[in-house]
């Protein structure tokens, strides 16, 4: 794969063309979004999220960056934890996705100490040294290039600062990996078409996850975009990891 092309999905597409095709699914999808993700993980997301924010150590005071972070369930657990001495900014590089989340949080009653930021991953538009935390669930593997957006984190943080990654990766457990993939490539195709209408994203999803990098890829990736300190937890099997880094 040359710098000309990149892949969206299975696809091999013009790199400049992924962020739009990507754009395009998440359009589609923003406003199912939390419905699909209940039904396509039963439920599981949400202690996969639990978990993360757990070992991000999410203190009173502190500056936070919720990357790509869609629907808010995020940041509307970390808004809580930092108080109102600290601030939660809420980044999405989808408008859809962006403004889905700003509706949900204003429902749950949120509305200081959150600011929204339509920005992409690989530019943030903030200050060097900026923020104490850096999370990004379940946007990683979408972004067409991955070092640029980790370099930029990497700039963005105190140091001292932590990132914390939430994403699908490689199943470690014997067995896992071809029931797994049945259900990616049957099932959820399936549920996308008759819940959200829409068969083709959930197809591009399930293969996104396959393209992206496995947990010791991309613990050596943290660690060339000059974070220190990596490590990662398997989550169900492998079929999540987290990957927790510092900026020293």
């Amino acid at each position: 794969m040359n710098e000309d092309s990149t892949h969206f999905g299975f696809q091999q597409v013009p790199t400049e063309e992924k962020a739009r095709k990507v754009a395009e699914v998440f359009h589609s999808v923003a406003s199912r979004y939390d419905l699909m993700n209940d039904l396509m993980s039963f439920g599981i997301h949400r202690l996969w999220k639990r978990f993360a924010i757990n070992i991000a150590g999410v203190r009173p005071g502190d500056k936070v960056l919720d990357l790509a972070g869609g629907t808010g369930d995020l940041t509307e657990r970390m808004v809580r934890m930092v108080g109102a001495k600290g601030g939660v900014v809420l980044s999405d590089i989808n408008a859809s996705m962006l403004e889905e989340g700003r509706r949900r949080l204003l429902d749950a009653g949120i509305c200081g100490n959150v600011e929204y930021v339509l920005a992409d991953a690989e530019q943030l538009p903030f200050p060097d040294n900026h923020f104490d935390i850096v999370t990004m669930a379940f946007g990683l593997r979408n972004v067409t290039r991955k070092e640029r957006a980790l370099a930029s984190i990497q700039r963005v943080l105190k140091p001292g600062g932590r990132l914390l990654v939430l994403e699908f990766s490689k199943p470690v457990v014997p067995g896992l990996a071809p029931v797994y993939d049945v259900y990616s490539f049957k099932v959820l195709p399936l549920m996308g078409k008759l819940v959200a209408q829409d068969a083709s994203s959930y197809r591009y999803l399930a293969e996104s996850i396959r393209m992206h990098p496995d947990q010791e890829t991309l613990k050596g990736m943290m660690e060339a975009a000059g974070l220190s300190g990596v490590e990662y937890f398997n989550l169900s099997g492998g079929i999540v990891a987290v990957h927790r880094a510092y900026k020293y």
